[in-house]
């Protein structure tokens, strides 16, 4: 393996591991309000009997009706997309702006296409988990009577197949949230992250760092529901 390669797979390695781990504990805290946000998203109207009236309500109900663990329904799939998104949406997007640092670009025009290419990339890797994920979250009954994750997914490919229809339902609407999210993320944050002066006392200019990097894409994530 020449240096290049080993450069490359550390690279790769360093965004699985941190991606991931972030991305783990990220999931287990914010998942409970992911599945009440799925439910007032798929609900018919204010007069079904199983609508929720508030935010409140609906986890006075999802906890009276399906336990504790109705707050972690479908929660196994995103855990399992996390580490593949993270480290597909970094590592992409170094790898779109060494391509596009051959092309005559603007920075603030090579970071915003690399985050297209970025989100659009990340989106084919996360939408079948994003599927069976809202499938999961949908289902009302108990924790112990739903499906499990692999025999839900199984269902999914039996009865709709791999495409548009099935496991890929919704890859449009997808593609356009993480490409359009991605483009103005890192677009925004590289071009902004050099103008701003954190510290002047020192008579210098503080950037943020990587670790600045990470938290402000999980709150942006977060905020944006992605």
């Amino acid at each position: 393996m020449s240096k290049a390669d080993r450069g490359l797979l550390r690279e790769a390695s360093q965004q699985v591991v941190a991606g991931g781990s972030a991305g783990l504990i990220e999931i287990c805290l914010m998942h409970p309000l992911d599945v009440v946000k799925t439910r007032f998203q798929i609900q018919r109207c204010a007069t079904d009997p199983n609508s929720y009236k508030s935010l409140g309500d609906s986890f006075r109900m999802i906890f009276r009706t399906e336990g504790l663990f109705g707050f972690y329904k479908g929660i196994l799939p995103p855990i399992l997309a996390e580490t593949p998104k993270r480290a597909v949406k970094f590592f992409t997007f170094e790898q779109y702006k060494k391509l596009l640092g051959y092309m005559s670009l603007s920075p603030a025009l090579t970071f915003a296409i690399a985050g297209l290419g970025s989100g659009l990339t990340e989106a084919i890797v996360v939408n079948p988990f994003e599927v069976v994920k809202v499938g999961l979250q949908a289902n009302r009954n108990t924790f112990a009577e739903q499906p499990s994750t692999l025999g839900y997914a199984r269902q999914i490919i039996k009865k709709e197949g791999l495409g548009l229809r099935g496991l890929n339902k919704g890859l449009t609407a997808t593609l356009g949230r993480h490409g359009a999210f991605n483009m103005v993320y890192f677009g925004f944050y590289h071009n902004v992250k050099n103008i701003i002066p954190v510290n002047k006392d020192f008579g210098f200019v503080q950037r943020p760092t990587s670790q600045d990097h990470e938290t402000w894409t999980r709150w942006c994530s977060d905020a944006a529901g992605i």
